[in-house]
């Protein structure tokens, strides 16, 4: 898989859309279904970034970050259902790691739904370790709960 930075919003969102369908039906269904191409285009205007990872020069893997105080955080990690099992997540984290070093900071953050435990073991299996659990609540009253992850990367 070739990594490379992209603005190109059609793909990022198709490649999440992807990967998030499966949460579609959740008690409370992730809001990365709602984001649209403008979303994310106002996102890497105000300072994110995304990674996409290309198979035969086709979109397959994506993660959006930025950089927060003393750490980089990244979200919405995405690899397309047909392209899961391998090693595109993983691949995708050490290429999000290495930029987090270049650019001079030591810890790389996360949140993850608690109600994912795969997702919490790729990352555990990475080498994140769990800082804490939260509740959100977002302004409908929906509730959902949280693991923040890091990982120092120096």
């Amino acid at each position: 898989m070739e990594i490379k930075f992209s603005t190109n919003v059609q793909e990022i969102r198709e490649v999440m859309i992807q990967a998030f369908e499966e949460y579609r039906d959740d008690p409370v269904p992730s809001s990365a279904l709602k984001e649209t191409e403008q979303s994310i285009l106002e996102e890497l205007q105000n300072g994110a970034f995304a990674l996409v990872g290309y198979d035969d020069n086709l979109p397959v893997a994506s993660v959006r970050f930025k950089y927060v105080d003393d750490y980089v955080y990244f979200y919405r990690l995405s690899v397309s259902p047909v392209s899961q099992g391998k090693g595109h997540a993983k691949k995708l984290l050490q290429k999000l790691e290495e930029i987090t070093v270049q650019q001079g900071y030591n810890k790389i953050q996360c949140k993850v739904r608690m109600n994912v435990p795969r997702n919490i073991l790729l990352y555990e299996s990475a080498g994140y370790e769990i800082l804490n659990e939260e509740l959100i609540t977002r302004p409908t009253g929906e509730q959902f709960k949280i693991v923040n992850m890091s990982k120092n990367v120096r």
